[in-house]
């Protein structure tokens, strides 16, 4: 386990494209000072959290845990890492959430083993492993650098870095590993069960996505795609000055069924056919939309516009419209607003009647620069297809 095996493994993982975010508890602690201490940290962590007391470990996972350490543990704090880091990642990126908890040599004796468990969560698999230290062999911080040396070979695995660590484990300490690999189908079902949070399928062809942190984003259906809503997101980036374009899907409907997997699939393949970013995302709302993707400007039409600005999808209370828009606002989000027919008038974003406390989060795409007045109802009517 000498320094310079670790420096080289670690400056391995922060070369590789990989963003994680870390969850440790009970131990590994040196893991995030060598992987800290090492220049390129920033490309690689994007937050680490050591949930250590109890009430700590029930904040992040929103419950009272009958058992805080166990493989069980590890795997769900590994996914509740990954969908953080879905959140904080640069477009495009391939992003790990790692979980860790640990049972180690303490000031007083213990009657349990010594062990600890690990889990790395990444798009399409999830590894698993787990370690039953012998009792009274190291000291705790012999079983911290143990436990530390097993993480960062973890990560190294998942971030597909080669190189291997002694972990200085003995003979008889033979760790249990799987791992388990996800088909698309079944990401989309844990997607929409509410598992996962949202899929990126980077079409555009870039390699490792782009530098840019901000995303533009058109949501919709996309039922189907068409050239106004290719054209809009490419006139969108322009008035926003730069960013990662991308389109949005959400499969839940705050009106009707879920999408299923084959029709996810289905929408999913117009957007391979023309090579540009779509994420499908489990949050039918904007005020979530805004919680999952912090920063970003979205794209919509007059018409979207009008609706985000209506009482009556806030029970009539004009407070609780700019409560929840003004919690849009303290993610960093903006809205990108193009024409629209509303109720067989075209208008842009001057002829709304958008609160002052919010108007700074509305950027007007004039109607000089986009005006394409097609619909996806009418081409599905002209396909003979379902509206």
């Amino acid at each position: 386990m000498g320094e310079a095996a670790i420096r080289t493994i670690v400056e391995a993982i922060h070369s590789s494209p990989t963003q994680a975010v870390v969850y440790l508890s009970g131990g590994a602690s040196l893991a995030l000072g060598w992987l800290m201490s090492v220049p390129g940290a920033s490309n690689t962590l994007l937050e680490a959290v050591v949930p250590y007391s109890r009430v700590s470990m029930v904040q992040l996972l929103g419950r009272v845990p009958s058992q805080h350490c166990s493989q069980a543990m590890a795997k769900e704090m590994a996914l509740l890492a990954y969908n953080r880091a879905l959140k904080l990642s640069k477009p495009g990126y391939p992003v790990l959430g790692v979980g860790f908890t640990g049972s180690l040599a303490t000031s007083r004796p213990k009657r349990g083993d010594h062990r600890f468990f690990l889990s790395m969560r990444a798009s399409n698999r999830i590894w698993e492993s787990s370690v039953t230290l012998t009792k009274n062999l190291r000291s705790r911080e012999e079983e911290d650098k143990v436990s530390s040396c097993a993480l960062i070979q973890a990560m190294a695995k998942a971030c597909q870095v080669s190189g291997t660590l002694d972990s200085g484990l003995t003979e008889s300490e033979v760790p249990y590993e799987s791992e388990t690999h996800f088909t698309e189908e079944q990401e989309l079902e844990q997607l929409i069960n509410g598992h996962l949070t949202c899929k990126i399928f980077p079409f555009s062809g870039e390699a490792h996505g782009s530098d840019e942190d901000r995303k533009i984003i058109l949501p919709g259906s996309f039922n189907p795609l068409h050239e106004g809503h290719l054209k809009l997101l490419e006139v969108a980036l322009r008035v926003c000055g730069g960013g990662y374009p991308c389109f949005e899907i959400s499969a839940i409907n705050a009106d009707k069924p879920p999408l299923s997997v084959a029709q996810i699939k289905d929408r999913v393949k117009q957007f391979e056919a023309v090579g540009k970013t779509i994420i499908v995302s489990n949050q039918p709302y904007f005020y979530k939309k805004a919680e999952l993707f912090p920063g970003s400007s979205f794209v919509i039409g007059a018409d979207t516009a009008a609706r985000l600005v209506d009482l009556k999808y806030y029970e009539g209370s004009y407070k609780r419209m700019l409560e929840i828009l003004g919690d849009c606002k303290r993610t960093g989000c903006t809205f990108l607003v193009g024409g629209r027919n509303v109720d067989g008038v075209f208008k842009v974003l001057e002829d709304l009647d958008i609160p002052e406390e919010i108007i700074d989060m509305f950027i007007s795409i004039p109607a000089d620069k986009f005006r394409m007045d097609i619909s996806s109802t009418e081409i599905r009517k002209n396909q003979g297809g379902v509206s």
